[in-house]
């Protein structure tokens, strides 16, 4: 039995840009506890109480050691069948773009390109005096503890966009102008709660895109999406490339 109609899996094809959004669910198949799931509780603190600039600001240590359990958890964690369906449909088909609220960096590390991380990477670092980007295990800064810049020496921060934050808007304008101009949204492990995901969502909806949610719980998206599909995307999202591209499952 077909997921998706003919009408659909058309569309699809013949769609000249698709989007996928992605939230913490389809990283959570990985075994990367979820923001507010009770894996995402860390000692005694909650997760939006150490990822704010206050915290930081105050004590700097401690957010590090958070970061650096979490990205000890990122790291031996492995791409799943989501993640690779969503890399292996951007090599196969120009026009693909993928659009993320995850910074466990599951997503470049299953082939995924391009990628626009809205809320930053858990293996950068950036210095709080010049702004220089580092990646924490290319540039050797993965040890634990308080890291510093390799050019000025200033204290560097998670490259991560917290509570209290603004995005990046060269980031948000392209997911803005992406998202207006696709023809299929893909919104896959997202909880809505993050309003500016959600909005971009509605935007490509609202400019005549389909709608397609993969997601265990239905969500306030839910009522706007043409599809609903309550499941994991490690389940879902390699039945549907079979359909759309009448081949043989992934994995």
């Amino acid at each position: 039995m077909e997921l998706l109609p003919k009408g659909t899996l058309e569309t699809i094809r013949n769609a000249q840009k698709i989007i996928f959004l992605t939230g913490a669910g389809i990283s959570n198949e990985s075994g990367i506890p979820t923001f507010r799931g009770e894996g995402g509780l860390w000692k005694n603190f909650r997760a939006e109480d150490l990822a704010t600039p206050e915290a930081f600001q105050n004590n700097p240590e401690l957010v590090w050691e958070w970061y650096d359990w979490r990205r000890g958890i990122c790291k031996n964690a492995e791409p799943n069948l989501g993640h690779i369906t969503i890399a292996k449909w951007q090599k196969k088909s120009k026009g693909i773009f993928l659009i993320t609220q995850n910074v466990d960096g599951l997503h470049p590390r299953s082939g995924s390109e391009p990628i626009i991380e809205l809320h930053g990477n858990i293996f950068r670092a950036r210095c709080t005096n010049c702004s220089t980007k580092f990646h924490l295990e290319q540039d050797g800064l993965n040890h634990d503890g308080l890291k510093y810049c390799q050019n000025c020496e200033s204290l560097l921060r998670p490259d991560i966009v917290w509570f209290g934050e603004e995005y990046d808007q060269s980031l948000l304008t392209k997911s803005w102008e992406l998202c207006q101009l696709s023809q299929v949204v893909f919104v896959i492990g997202t909880s809505a709660n993050v309003s500016v995901p959600a909005q971009l969502a509605l935007t490509a909806i609202r400019s005549g895109a389909i709608g397609i949610e993969i997601n265990p719980e239905t969500t306030s998206l839910s009522p706007s999406m043409k599809h609903h599909f309550q499941g994991k995307s490690g389940e879902i999202l390699p039945k549907i490339w079979k359909e759309v591209f009448e081949e043989e499952s992934i994995g």
